[in-house]
C-alpha cells in the first residue's frame, strides 16, 4: 500500500463525513463537497492501484 491509497482512503472518509453532516443539517454545499471528496478519494486509490500494478510488472521483469 502506497501513500496514494492512504490519502485516497482518508479523503473518502472525510467526504463521507461531510456528505452525512450536510445531509443531516440540510447543507447542500457541504453535502456536495463530501460527494466530490469521495470521488476524488476513489480516484486517488485508483492511481495507487496503477502504481502497484506497475511495480508488480517491474518486479516480474527483473526476475
Amino acid at each position: 500500500m502506497d501513500k496514494e491509497h492512504i490519502k485516497g482512503t482518508a479523503q473518502k472518509v472525510e467526504g463521507s463525513i461531510k456528505d452525512t453532516v450536510g445531509s443531516i443539517t440540510g447543507n447542500e454545499k457541504l453535502q456536495a463537497e463530501g460527494k466530490a471528496d469521495k470521488v476524488e478519494g476513489a480516484a486517488r486509490q485508483s492511481v495507487g492501484d496503477v502504481k502497484d500494478a506497475g511495480r508488480n510488472v517491474a518486479d516480474a521483469v527483473k526476475r
